[in-house]
């Protein structure tokens, strides 16, 4: 039983892996989608059936390939009808997009930056490309995406067979689009990245707070998309984004695995290279013309970084940031984040009132950190029992096993106030 489990624990860890490439390969080579995510299912099951008996391929990804492959081909033999519009597909695959030579540069996996522009295709609505994005390249599941865009399971599931179904009527082509037209395409492609990194910065679910291999390959895409458009300053801000976040990673959490906020953190267990070079990419994103709604958030970041602590930070210079970031992109979890820096300026009271006014927005119902920043300034005011019933709210909302745990303890301190706080 343990064996078993261990075998599925390594497909699972492989999937999430390969699922992207694997993905991008199947569509290059057989032009349709559904076809693709099936087969590579059926990969995935033919694994937790061979390798706990055979062992891991030394080349996992390359078996779980020629899998899918075969399983593709055997089904197209049992459906010539199905096989024949594939075709057709097929011939405008290569048309559009070339297979690259075989001594293609190992460091651009061309064909996941086709499936990722596919993805992010003008033609689809914003949230699905997103949705799909995440579905497909960065290996989610449905609900794991739900979470992330804060909405139902059943919801999420109906935009990403709506976009699939877009690809495919509308034949939209599998390619890297021309630099005519990557002004209008690359910020859905920075949105799929980031949302792929926030999920691995603070995991949806899960036993774990983070998921440090999606983060990295957010990390990695962005990177390759750096060396792809140099003269782009917002895949410098994202970049620069996610370098100065990422680099708290190994402090975020505790020998167990417990959520170690901010204040509490060892910042000598900072990344201090990543932090430097993110700040560099921000001096890019911020210069040369008007900020970008990454390079702000990278600015914001980098403040954070460079302080020695939550004391010294400077939080009137966060604040203005996050009103430039609310310019940019209204959104009320920008609002929230700010009123979180305003109590760190102004005082709890302060904050707690532009929380306040945030209590009837749709977009925060069921995002628990909302109900936690209220039971935390709450606390900080006296207020133990309106912060008791925050925190409930909060835990009962949390997705991962560290945050729930953290809002316990939070939850008994509220009953059990320490004299100071009185």
């Amino acid at each position: 039983m343990d064996e078993q489990a261990g075998a599925t624990s390594s497909v699972e860890s492989i999937f999430r892996e390969e699922h992207g490439r694997l993905l991008a390969s199947l569509v290059r080579r057989f032009g349709d989608l559904d076809l693709a995510e099936e087969v590579a299912s059926e990969a995935i099951e033919a694994a937790l059936v061979h390798w706990p008996v055979d062992g891991v391929p030394s080349k996992p990804g390359a078996w779980l390939l020629t899998t899918a492959r075969r399983r593709a081909v055997d089904r197209l033999r049992r459906d010539q009808a199905y096989a024949a519009r594939l075709a057709v597909l097929q011939v405008e695959v290569e048309r559009a997009a070339p297979a690259p030579p075989a001594d293609a540069d190992s460091d651009l996996p061309d064909e996941r930056l086709q499936l990722f522009f596919t993805c992010a295709h003008p033609a689809l609505p914003a949230d699905d490309r997103v949705a799909l994005t995440l579905r497909c390249l960065g290996g989610l599941t449905t609900p794991e995406v739900a979470r992330a865009f804060l909405v139902p399971s059943a919801t999420m599931a109906q935009r990403i067979v709506r976009a699939k179904k877009k690809i495919r009527e509308a034949r939209i082509p599998f390619r890297v689009p021309g630099a005519d037209e990557l002004p209008e395409r690359l910020p859905g492609v920075l949105q799929v990245v980031y949302s792929i990194f926030n999920e691995g910065y603070a995991a949806s679910s899960g036993p774990d707070l983070q998921r440090p291999g999606l983060a990295e390959e957010a990390i990695r895409l962005a990177r390759i998309l750096r060396r792809l458009l140099p003269a782009e300053r917002e895949v410098a801000g994202l970049l620069g984004l996610m370098l100065l976040v990422h680099a708290r990673c190994d402090a975020r959490t505790g020998p167990a695995g417990e959520l170690v906020l901010l204040d509490d953190q060892d910042r000598g267990r900072w990344d201090r290279a990543m932090i430097d070079e993110g700040r560099n990419l921000v001096l890019v994103a911020l210069t040369g013309g008007p900020p970008g709604l990454y390079g702000v958030q990278a600015a914001i970041a980098a403040l954070h970084d460079e302080a020695a602590d939550v004391a010294t930070t400077d939080w009137p210079q966060i604040v203005a940031l996050y009103d430039v970031l609310l310019s940019l992109a209204p959104s009320p979890v920008v609002a929230l984040n700010r009123a979180a820096a305003v109590a760190m300026r102004d005082g709890p009271e302060a904050g707690l009132a532009l929380l306040d006014e945030l209590a009837g927005e749709p977009r925060l119902r069921g995002h628990h950190p909302y109900p936690a920043a209220r039971a935390d300034l709450l606390q900080r005011l006296g207020r133990f029992p309106e912060a008791a019933a925050a925190y409930q709210e909060a835990l009962d909302l949390a997705g991962t096993e560290p945050d729930q745990a953290h809002l316990r303890r939070r939850l008994q301190a509220t009953t059990t106030p320490d004299p100071a706080d009185t």
